[in-house]
């Protein structure tokens, strides 16, 4: 893959970059819209569908920092690729999983692993090496909100499949989509291969990441944005419907938070290259704890459930922006995707936990209130833990620079 193709610019690598994260998170988000048909239709618990998706949380972060330095290291169009395979082959094999191993193995080991090449680490990577430092945050933002559409876009989608095929079908159909990610790989393939010798080794830019605490309040930061995100995306339908909505009210009201990603992602992109990126995560992690408290406080009808909603999708994936910015900000952008990587694993850390103790609590108490009050709890922890964070780029000695 020539990566001085001249058709090849920051636009180009941009457009191409938000399509796969809308097909790559677009599917991956109808999750939640399985679970009462899938457990239904094989007489399974809720706290066995949660294990599956959290453990392809799981998977998707510890495959991230592979995925990053593969990206890093060989380029980023031969990654996504093999990701994308392995995506469509994980949904195939999920629509005819016929017990929880079968079915933990493709939801959980093979759809991880597709998603940690063709989402942030990797994605993100490409788009930060390839715009400047003045717009890099915007960028990012951009891309973030590519994701958020396709919440927005495939979650209808989603349930129509489900509703007029069944959710078999519907699974395979969705790997058809996600299929379309393979020829938009080489739009991605910047062939960034660091000089060998040169500057910093990986093991040297993971050692000086790991000595400085800023980079472990962000992984922090982001267990808490997965815990929450996870637990909100796979079991906010559920709640719902155990609450007497309709099914529609769920799809909605996870629609409606990727709808408002979309404008949060994009202002949170931009307001990163204005303000200190620091502050707006303390200001996202704060407001979030606010939100969950209201909702709980209220009594619940279809408005105050869209309007929840709304906010949360205003503060959902403003994180990545912020957090992926700092890592550039802070230690460069030779081995961003990388080190991106490794903060997403805190990422995925969280969303095992939220998705799977979601179910798990519910299974135990027939309610999902002590997961909410989890989720309010930590968002506090990650409001204080992101005023610390040293924003300044980081001063190495002569030869070792990223």
């Amino acid at each position: 893959m020539n990566e001085s193709a001249s058709w090849r610019t920051p636009l180009v690598i941009l457009v191409a970059g938000c399509v796969i994260l809308t097909l790559a998170m677009g599917v991956r988000h109808t999750g939640g819209l399985f679970l009462q048909p899938m457990t239904a239709g094989h007489g399974w618990s809720r706290e066995t569908f949660s294990f599956a998706i959290a453990l392809q949380n799981l998977i998707w972060g510890l495959g991230s920092p592979f995925a990053g330095a593969l990206a890093d290291r060989h380029g980023a169009g031969r990654t996504i690729l093999g990701a994308a395979v392995l995506y469509v082959v994980g949904l195939v094999l999920m629509s005819q999983a016929a017990s929880p191993l079968t079915f933990d193995l493709s939801a959980g080991v093979l759809i991880g692993l597709g998603l940690s090449g063709t989402t942030f680490a990797v994605i993100m990577g490409v788009i930060g090496r390839h715009t400047t430092p003045e717009k890099r945050s915007l960028a990012l933002g951009i891309a973030s909100a590519g994701g958020s559409f396709g919440q927005f876009a495939v979650l209808p989608v989603g349930q129509m499949l489900i509703s007029t095929y069944g959710w078999e079908s519907a699974l395979i159909l969705l790997g058809c989509g996600v299929g379309l990610i393979a020829p938009l790989a080489y739009a991605m393939a910047d062939g960034h291969q660091p000089a060998a010798g040169a500057g910093q080794s990986v093991r040297q830019a993971l050692r000086e990441a790991g000595g400085e605490r800023s980079f472990h309040y962000l992984f922090w930061g982001y267990f808490v944005c997965g815990f929450q995100t996870a637990f909100i995306m796979l079991h906010l339908p559920s709640f719902l419907v155990d609450a007497g909505f309709t099914a529609n009210v769920g799809m909605t009201a996870v629609a409606l938070i990727g709808l408002f990603n979309i404008f949060g992602s994009f202002f949170f992109g931009w307001g990163g290259g204005r303000y200190s990126k620091k502050n707006l995560l303390s200001l996202i992690y704060g407001l979030r704890a606010i939100a969950i408290l209201i909702f709980l406080s209220v009594p619940l009808s279809t408005a105050v459930v869209w309007v929840f909603a709304a906010v949360m999708g205003l503060l959902w994936l403003g994180t990545v922006p912020l957090t992926n910015g700092l890592i550039a900000q802070i230690f460069g952008l030779r081995y961003m995707s990388m080190l991106t990587g490794v903060v997403f694993l805190g990422h995925q850390l969280g969303a095992f936990l939220g998705a799977w103790l979601g179910g798990r609590i519910f299974d135990e108490t027939g309610s999902y209130l002590v997961a909410w009050l989890i989720a309010i709890g930590l968002s506090v922890v990650a409001a204080l833990c992101s005023w610390p964070i040293n924003e300044k780029p980081l001063v190495r000695a002569a030869g070792a620079s990223a």
